[in-house]
């Protein structure tokens, strides 16, 4: 899986274990995909087992679908919680060191930009 599929995996989950009667609709707007994608990535999970659909009446007596985690998703989110975590530290860090050697180009560079000759 790349790593924007996994993201996107993450994220749905992520979101899914804190509300399951989030539409498809609302997933796509929260995470800022398409609605094809978030179909997409739910069909995966369910395939997979990490995630069930169950059904509910919504207002209006209309049918809604609840997409819970199963016990095999909520490891699995933990497995790429740790994974998207050292990602994050990794892309943090290297950061870091490109913010420290750019904060040491503007200490070796004049402050007025004037490179010494004048014209």
């Amino acid at each position: 899986m790349t790593q924007s599929g996994e993201n996107i995996r993450f994220r749905v989950m992520r979101l899914l274990q804190d509300n399951p009667k989030m539409s498809q609709r609302q997933l796509s707007q929260e995470l800022g995909v398409s609605l094809g994608a978030v179909n997409y990535c739910l069909r995966a999970l369910v395939d997979k087992g990490e995630v069930k659909i169950r059904n509910f009446r919504a207002a209006g007596n209309k049918m809604r679908y609840a997409y819970i985690l199963t016990p095999r998703g909520v490891a699995q989110k933990a497995a790429i919680t740790r994974h998207f975590l050292a990602r994050k530290i990794a892309e943090y860090e290297a950061l870091k060191a490109e913010i420290a050697a750019l904060e040491q180009d503007i200490q070796a560079t004049p402050a007025d930009g004037a490179t010494g000759d004048r014209g």
